[in-house]
C-alpha cells in the first residue's frame, strides 16, 4: 500500500550527515580478538565450511553482536567493524574467522544456485563470471551480463540490494585504486521522491516484474512480480536491482513497465547518487548492510597483483534473528516473510560447485 507520508527513524539519513557520523563505525573488542586468536590455534586445519557457533565459540561476541544487530535493524542500517589484523592469519584461517563471525551474528544463506555460502568478490577476468552466472544479449546485440556476473568484474555496480536480510563484506585486500563502496538510505530516497514526485513514489508500490536470470535460472525465462517498496507494521523494506528488471522486460509474456515506473526508476537512481556517501575499505575492515533499508553500489577498480593490490572481499549473506516482517506478497522472493524467519538466499537448482 502506498505510503503517502514521510518515513521516520534512524534509517532515514542523508550521506552528508552520515559521512560526519561515527555511529556506524565499531572497533573489535580486545577480548573478542583474543578469543578469535585462541580458537584459530585450537581448530587446526578445520575447513571453514565445517565451522559453526559450537565448534568456534566466541563468548565475547554475544554482547558486541547484540549491538551490531540492533544498529542494523533499528538504527542506521549499516555497520563497519575495524581492528582485525589480517596479516596475522592465512587466507584459510581468515575464511574460518569470517564464517564463524557470520554464524554468531546470523545464519549464512546460499548465494547462488550452486550452493556457495561464501563468495569471493574479485575481478575473475573476462567472461569468468558469465560462465557461472550467465549472459545474454540486449536488443542491440550487445552482451548483457547478469547481476552476479557483473559482481565478479572490475566494473562499477549500480545501486541495488541483495537477496538477504544483511550482506557482509570482509576486506582481505584492496585494489590499487577504486572499488569504493557507495551507500544510501532507501527510505530517504523514498521520502525525497515523495516530496518531489509523489505520483512516481506511488508507482513503485505497484508490482515491478524482475527476472531470476543468473540466480535460480540460467536463462532469462523466469520472472516474478514484486513492488520496489513496501511497509508492514511501520517498517519499510525495499528490494531493487535495475539489472533484473531490465532482463525481465525482454520477455514478451512479462507486463511492461508503466511510463511512471520507468521514470520513477530513473529518479530512484538519481536520488541515490544525490543522497549517498562513500565508505572506503582497508584490509581487515568488515561492512554489514541491511538490505531492507540500504542501497549499495561500487565504483570501478583497478588491480595490480604485482603489488598485492588485487582486490579480494569475502561476502556472506545472512538471515537475521531480529529481522523485520515483510509485506504480503514478498514471499515470492523471500519465501518466509515473518519477523526473524530463516529467509533469503538463492534456491538450489544446480549441481554444487566442486
Amino acid at each position: 500500500m502506498f505510503q503517502s507520508i514521510d518515513l521516520q527513524g534512524a534509517a532515514v539519513w542523508k550521506g552528508a550527515e552520515m559521512s560526519r557520523s561515527r555511529r556506524w563505525i565499531k572497533e573489535f573488542p580486545a577480548a573478542l580478538l583474543e578469543q578469535i586468536d585462541a580458537m584459530i590455534g585450537k581448530i587446526g586445519g578445520l575447513d571453514w565450511r565445517r565451522v559453526n557457533r559450537h565448534n568456534f565459540p566466541l563468548p565475547a561476541a554475544q554482547a558486541f553482536f547484540d549491538e551490531v544487530r540492533e544498529e542494523l535493524e533499528n538504527g542506521c542500517g549499516m555497520v563497519k567493524i575495524r581492528g582485525l589484523d589480517v596479516g596475522r592469519y592465512s587466507e584459510e584461517q581468515l575464511r574460518c574467522i569470517w564464517y564463524a563471525l557470520g554464524c554468531h551474528l546470523g545464519t549464512p544463506m546460499y548465494q547462488n544456485r550452486f550452493g556457495e555460502m561464501m563468495r569471493d568478490i574479485r575481478d575473475e577476468g573476462m567472461g569468468a563470471g558469465a560462465k557461472l552466472y550467465g549472459e545474454t544479449v540486449d536488443v542491440s546485440g550487445k552482451t548483457f551480463l547478469s547481476s552476479g556476473a557483473r559482481t565478479l568484474s572490475s566494473g562499477q555496480l549500480r545501486f541495488h540490494t541483495d537477496r538477504c536480510d544483511v550482506v557482509g563484506l570482509f576486506c582481505i585486500r584492496q585494489a590499487l585504486r577504486g572499488g569504493v563502496s557507495k551507500l544510501c538510505s532507501s527510505p530517504a530516497v523514498h521520502n525525497a521522491m515523495l516530496a518531489r514526485r509523489p505520483e512516481l513514489c506511488a508507482a513503485l508500490y505497484e508490482d515491478v516484474w524482475r527476472s531470476r536470470f543468473g540466480e535460480e535460472d540460467a536463462t532469462d525465462a523466469s520472472s516474478y512480480p514484486l513492488p520496489v517498496w513496501g511497509v508492514r507494521g511501520g517498517k519499510f523494506t525495499s528490494h531493487y536491482s535495475r539489472t533484473f528488471i531490465e532482463v525481465a522486460q525482454r520477455g514478451p509474456e512479462v507486463p511492461r513497465l508503466s511510463v511512471a515506473q520507468v521514470e520513477a526508476l530513473d529518479l530512484l537512481h538519481e536520488l541515490a547518487e544525490e543522497l549517498c556517501f562513500e565508505m572506503s575499505f582497508a584490509p581487515g575492515d568488515i561492512q554489514f548492510v541491511n538490505n531492507h533499508v540500504i542501497y549499495h553500489a561500487r565504483t570501478a577498480f583497478e588491480d595490480d597483483p604485482a603489488q598485492r593490490a588485487d582486490r579480494l572481499l569475502l561476502r556472506l549473506w545472512l538471515a537475521m534473528p531480529n529481522s523485520r516482517a515483510l509485506p504480503e506478497g514478498h514471499d515470492v522472493l523471500w519465501r518466509n516473510i515473518e519477523a526473524g524467519a530463516l529467509r533469503g538466499g538463492i534456491s538450489q537448482t544446480a549441481a554444487p560447485v566442486g
